[in-house]
């Protein structure tokens, strides 16, 4: 019986250790003094009071703030709640919505590597609807269609310059079209694939000829379409397979397991009480341009419904450990705990301005990469960053930014929508980030 005993305890105890050996491995999420690290403590616990003063005047319900530098945490806390009496946690799992574009745009480049096809490849080669596309063009009498000068391409698609939209966005007849063939923007529960949906897109004439104008829309929709069929795989395998799974992301995916659904943090919008109110039935869009309208909030798209669409551009769920992974593989130039995802090469190609003259939008001082808003010229940006950071962020208010220069991550994640009465947070965590900084080079 003594020896039966010992065996049982040998073996609990083995078993223990072999589930304790992932963790051991991981350097990851190391976390280390921010002296260490050379930034200062007290400079970054100054934090902590930009997002209890945010809590306090309702400006978030609670939040997660994660900084890291050259692979090291010297920053990872919760604030708040993720939902009504639930404590905001560090592995709380949020809609980061357009986070999701960076990890496409991953996706797409290491098929890429592999000489699987050309950038300037006419995006019909994979997806023939694609072949016929129209262009919305203003005449006297409002609009009329005309056949586009030349194909969307795969380089059109990665830097949003192909002259696909957002239904959120109201284009006059654009968006009309969107309605009528049923185009998902991603934050509803939405039938059928991404194959079916782009097969309508491509009904849908662009905002513009591809390549002469910027306009934020579903090129990463496609783009996760564009990987099934090069690759032959559901796009949700795909990444699950050569970029979660290596990464050890563990708590990433379009759509989140019954069993951690309790880790999800709920969305929130500003009430006319001053009070933060929790969304739980579907927002559509205004429609800025134009009295067209399209959901831009489900509350059960998380969740629910037959979860087949994988929207590349706004569909993923994840944690701020496992966004962490995936910025350090960046900064790393493509490789994190000995696992290589991309070539050094690749990654330096994508976080350059690959948009040409066409600046963002919100920031004169930024271009576009390849998924990401790329830093070009800090003396007219809006951003706290240096030059060559890029960034991006997600529309329930989540960001991360990523420093070359002085080799720091930031990420900050929270659920609200509109997010008009917390915009200054972010820019104030990004701000006391860089204060941070006591020694330029580690």
């Amino acid at each position: 019986m003594e020896s039966v005993s010992k065996y049982r305890m040998l073996s609990i105890f083995l078993i223990l250790l072999l589930s304790l050996i992932p963790l051991a491995c991981d350097k990851t999420l190391q976390s280390v003094k921010p002296e260490t690290a050379g930034l200062s403590s007290e400079t970054l616990a100054e934090i902590d009071d930009i997002f209890n003063q945010a809590i306090s005047n309702n400006q978030i319900k609670g939040q997660v703030a994660i900084v890291a530098r050259n692979n090291k945490i010297v920053y990872f806390k919760a604030f708040g709640y993720r939902d009504e009496n639930k404590p905001m946690e560090k592995d709380t799992i949020f809609r980061i919505c357009s986070m999701s574009k960076p990890v496409t745009a991953v996706a797409v480049m290491q098929l890429w590597e592999n000489g699987k096809f050309k950038l300037d490849d006419p995006l019909y080669n994979y997806i023939p609807e694609f072949k016929d596309v129209k262009v919305a063009v203003k005449s006297k009498n409002g609009y009329r269609l005309e056949q586009a000068k030349r194909p969307v391409t795969i380089r059109h698609l990665l830097t949003h310059t192909s002259g696909i939209s957002y239904g959120f966005f109201g284009r006059p007849v654009v968006a009309r079209s969107y309605l009528d063939n049923d185009i998902s923007d991603g934050f509803r529960i939405t039938n059928g694939t991404i194959g079916e949906a782009c097969k309508r897109l491509a009904k849908c004439p662009l905002v513009f000829h591809p390549g002469e104008g910027w306009e934020y829309g579903l090129n990463f929709d496609v783009l996760g379409r564009f990987v099934e069929v090069i690759s032959g795989m559901p796009y949700d395998k795909y990444l699950e397979e050569k970029i979660f799974k290596p990464l050890m992301m563990q708590d990433t995916f379009f759509f989140v397991p019954e069993e951690k659904l309790a880790r999800l943090a709920a969305l929130y919008q500003p009430g006319m009480n001053g009070k933060l109110q929790k969304l739980d039935k579907q927002v559509t869009a205004p429609g800025f341009l134009s009295p067209v309208k399209s959901t831009i909030y489900d509350p059960n798209y998380s969740s629910s419904g037959p979860k087949t669409y994988f929207s590349g551009g706004a569909g993923l769920h994840s944690t701020a450990g496992d966004y962490m992974r995936f910025c350090q593989m960046l900064l790393n130039k493509g490789e994190n705990n000995g696992v290589r995802i991309l070539k050094s090469e690749t990654v330096d190609f994508m976080t350059k301005n690959q948009s040409g003259g066409f600046t963002l939008d919100f920031n004169k001082g930024a271009n576009y990469g390849f998924g990401f808003g790329v830093i070009t010229d800090s003396s007219i940006s809006s951003s706290p960053l240096p030059e060559y950071s890029y960034f991006w962020m997600g529309i329930y208010n989540t960001s991360f930014y990523i420093d070359q220069q002085n080799r720091i991550i930031a990420a900050t994640f929270s659920q609200l929508f509109p997010n008009f009465t917390a915009a200054d947070i972010i820019p104030k965590f990004q701000a006391q980030t860089q204060k941070a900084v006591i020694k330029n080079k580690i």
